[in-house]
């Protein structure tokens, strides 16, 4: 027996070392018996995914407090703490091993001094607690796409969300033993306040270990910076895709019914509150995923899985009306996690929900009424912007009977979209690969929102949603993506999606649905069933075929007048939008000549545009 078993054996009670000792993996062993040593619990329990340990972990995380249980019978919810409630990008760093640089756009810190900071933060944080093993996989279980991972934390509420956003994983390192590479995570939640919340969340750190492949989370609790199956996998996941050869991408996928009962497959990259999940859930469509997908070439196919099992969502503006899949989820019986919205007689309320929310109950501030203010005195919102829901996938009435596939799906399309106030029309289609992967990828331009930590409302490049997350150079992530249609001999279609444009008025001028009709033009699209215009741009709608789609999916009258202005084309913002991508681009390290060539292609069509039209070229100056 090893040493870390030996220990492990002093530590850990019959029943919990046996189920860990079964799986004969001593590097597993050391990450366990480490964590132990570092953080002292008072016990652990080592999850193996039956039933009685998978409803132990709701159960105690009701029983302790971090969650509280609402009047529909399943539903919870949990608060984080008043200054926790996003993700923090200043404090989420890459451990950097000396001599070593990562993009300068990266958050960083040397790995010994990162090292010695966080695991300084985490020595002695589970006195009294217990640490919960958790494995899970990324992926699909025993797939070419599956990831094993193992967590180890001491809040029942992030082992709680496991249960609903991904795949268990015990049996999967039980097959595998020694043979598992996996990715771990030690997290914990740090001095706790009376409401079972987060603390100190100033001394809150996100340090990723990429060259073991190892992330450490502490002062938080907040499911985007604990969660570590999540946007910090992913970190990892992008540095093994790129070790590879295949593709890690934010994106949803989501299957869309086409005539005759096809089905098409797409993915769409958005940064968050910029319509993702909205998109993935839209009525009568299937949903495959919502957050992160694997991209694999196979027998020149490109194939698609979920990395996730379930959806960590923003509520803020879910209704009825706007999302009928979710909303129906959220009002009936059944395992539903709600974090930092209002409740008041055990009801939850959020923004934007479309009805009236009460002027007084409990949120992330604790007893709330209407004009409480926070310490900075500012009025505090009976529900915060950045307030989550956490379910899986299959409650959704409409979810893809293919989410387990350990195949995968086929893809036949990729989105882009951001938050563009003035420049990108509300859907386009790239000339080919190339130029969608970079003029609605590489130059994705959006506003910071409350999803993150800071100033809200501040524009910039968000590399095809993912810049928070590369881990590898920017433009060997681009480069991987231009170079992997190469791998296939049938090529997604590529398209650029903007929700948020705006009109001289400052109104916006899509609808929230019209989303359904970009989606549907798309389907029809690589179908060959619907034309297009050539713009500088890209390939645009015609207004015969979106007259049609939008009395089809939608019931309702498109006129022309509308149409002219969401398809003119604004060149002078285009050339804005074009001269910020290639600054962006000059400012970093291994961009490739091509990035740059398409870009100024671009740019060049628009000021060819701009001398024979003007600086608003309406569609009928393409037909």
């Amino acid at each position: 027996m090893s040493e870390n078993l030996d220990f492990l054996r002093s530590k850990l009670d019959e029943d919990n070392f046996r189920r860990l000792a079964a799986l004969e993996n001593e590097k597993l062993n050391e990450f366990v018996a480490d964590a132990v040593r570092l953080c002292r619990p008072a016990d652990v329990f080592v999850s193996d995914d039956s039933e009685e340990a998978i409803e132990r972990t709701r159960r105690e995380a009701l029983a302790i407090g971090e969650e509280q249980p609402l009047e529909i019978e399943g539903h919870t919810v949990h608060f984080d703490g008043i200054s926790d409630q996003g993700r923090d990008r200043k404090a989420t760093r890459y451990l950097v091993p000396e001599g070593e640089s990562l993009a300068p756009s990266l958050n960083q810190i040397g790995r010994e001094e990162g090292l010695a900071e966080v695991r300084g933060l985490l020595e002695g944080s589970m006195e009294g607690r217990t640490m919960i093993v958790r494995f899970m996989t990324l992926g699909p279980n025993d797939s070419i796409f599956s990831i094993p991972c193992v967590e180890c934390t001491d809040s029942w509420y992030v082992s709680h969300s496991l249960n609903l956003l991904y795949r268990v994983g015990y049996r999967d390192f039980e097959r595998l033993k020694d043979q598992a590479e996996f990715f771990s995570i030690l997290h914990s939640a740090g001095k706790l306040d009376e409401r079972m919340a987060s603390a100190e969340s100033d001394k809150r750190r996100i340090y990723i270990d990429h060259t073991r492949d190892k992330v450490y989370s502490v002062n938080t609790q907040y499911a985007g910076n604990t969660v570590g199956l999540k946007k910090l996998a992913l970190r990892l996941t992008i540095r093994k895709a790129d070790r590879e050869g295949w593709l890690a991408e934010h994106m949803f996928l989501l299957g869309v019914k086409g005539p005759g009962g096809r089905k098409s497959y797409f993915a769409g990259a958005f940064p968050s509150a910029c319509g993702k999940t909205s998109t993935a859930m839209l009525p009568g469509e299937k949903i495959l995923g919502d957050d992160i997908a694997y991209f694999r070439a196979v027998d020149g196919r490109c194939m698609a899985v979920n990395a996730e099992a379930g959806v960590f969502g923003i509520i803020q503006n879910v209704s009825p009306e706007s999302d009928p899949a979710i909303w129906e989820v959220l009002s009936n019986p059944g395992e539903v996690i709600f974090s930092n919205i209002l409740v008041k007689d055990g009801r939850p309320y959020w923004l934007g929900m479309g009805e009236d929310v009460p002027e007084s109950g409990v949120n992330f501030s604790g007893e709330w009424f209407k004009g409480k203010q926070d310490a900075q005195g500012k009025e505090i919102p009976p529900a915060h912007k950045n307030a989550r829901y956490a379910v899986r996938i299959k409650a959704l009435a409409n979810s893809d009977t293919e989410l387990e596939n350990p195949e995968g799906v086929k893809l036949d399309v990729i989105i882009y979209g951001g938050r563009d106030y003035y420049a990108y029309v509300p859907v386009q289609q790239g000339y080919d690969w190339s130029h969608g992967i970079v003029a609605y990828g590489a130059a994705l331009e959006t506003v910071t929102t409350f999803a993150t930590v800071g100033k809200e409302g501040v524009p910039e490049i968000n590399m095809m949603s993912i810049q928070d997350f590369v881990a590898i150079p920017l433009g060997k992530y681009i480069q991987n993506d231009l170079d992997f249609a190469g791998k296939l001999k049938e090529v997604p279609a590529v398209f650029g999606v903007n929700y948020f444009l705006r009109g001289d008025d400052g109104e916006f001028l899509n609808g929230v649905r019209d989303k359904h009709v970009w989606i549907h033009w798309m389907e029809r699209r690589i179908h060959n069933e619907v034309g297009a215009l050539k713009t500088p741009t890209g390939l645009i709608p015609k207004y015969e075929d979106l007259k049609v789609l939008f009395r089809e999916v939608l019931d309702k009258v498109y006129s022309e007048e509308d149409y002219r202005e969401q398809f003119t084309i604004r060149v002078k913002e285009n050339l804005a939008k074009m001269e910020r991508a290639i600054e962006t681009y000059r400012k970093e390290e291994g961009v490739g000549e091509e990035v740059f060539q398409i870009l100024e292609a671009q740019r060049e069509r628009l000021l060819a545009a701009r001398k024979e039209f003007g600086d608003y070229i309406t569609p009928d100056c393409w037909q």
